[in-house]
């Protein structure tokens, strides 16, 4: 193996031997991609992956309370922070995941691109809520989007961003329902 994902199962910034385990995989030649909801800022000021994928499924505070009922919005807007950073200073390859669920937060495109304008992603990955696994017991089958949805939705955060940043749509995939927009600075 030549590349580590760190993500999927559970919270990866919550396993305390984080950053040993990046700097192994480092030491073995690998790269490193860490995915995190931005939920523990102060793991990532001490972390170098190789990339950093932050997943945002909401573009202000009371839209999160209804995403997730939990109440860790000013550290996800503080780990933006630290992502912005971290491209600087240690040359990470930054993402932002938007994961739009029809409905309840695919509103307020402005309210995305002020998060992502503090962020200064590489990449935003747009995709929409697939209806699978445990999801199904709290969303319905309407909460998908289409692939059409995504793509507009997509469209409105680029010429949201076009006033202060440089971002293009690069790629999609209609059957993922997935778009993939990119910096071009």
């Amino acid at each position: 193996p030549k590349h580590a994902a760190i993500s999927l199962i559970g919270e990866p910034t919550l396993y305390p031997y984080l950053k040993e385990l990046i700097q192994e995989f480092h030491a073995r030649g690998m790269t490193t991609f860490v995915v995190t909801n931005g939920t523990n800022p102060a793991v990532l000021r001490g972390i170098r992956p190789y990339q950093l994928y932050i997943s945002l499924n909401a573009p202000d505070e009371a839209t999160y309370k209804e995403v997730s009922p939990a109440h860790y919005w000013p550290l996800i807007k503080e780990s933006f922070e630290e992502l912005r950073r971290l491209k600087v200073e240690a040359r990470t390859r930054t993402a932002i995941r938007i994961t739009c669920i029809e409905g309840l937060n695919m509103k307020n495109p402005e309210g995305y691109a002020e998060l992502l304008q503090i962020a200064n992603p590489d990449f935003i990955e747009v995709k929409a809520y697939m209806h699978i696994g445990y999801s199904r017991k709290r969303l319905n089958r309407a909460a998908m989007p289409t692939h059409a949805r995504v793509r507009e939705f997509a469209t409105e955060l680029v010429d949201r961003l076009a006033a202060t940043s440089r971002y293009t749509i690069v790629d999609e995939s209609e059957i993922s329902r997935v778009v993939l927009i990119s910096s071009t600075n």
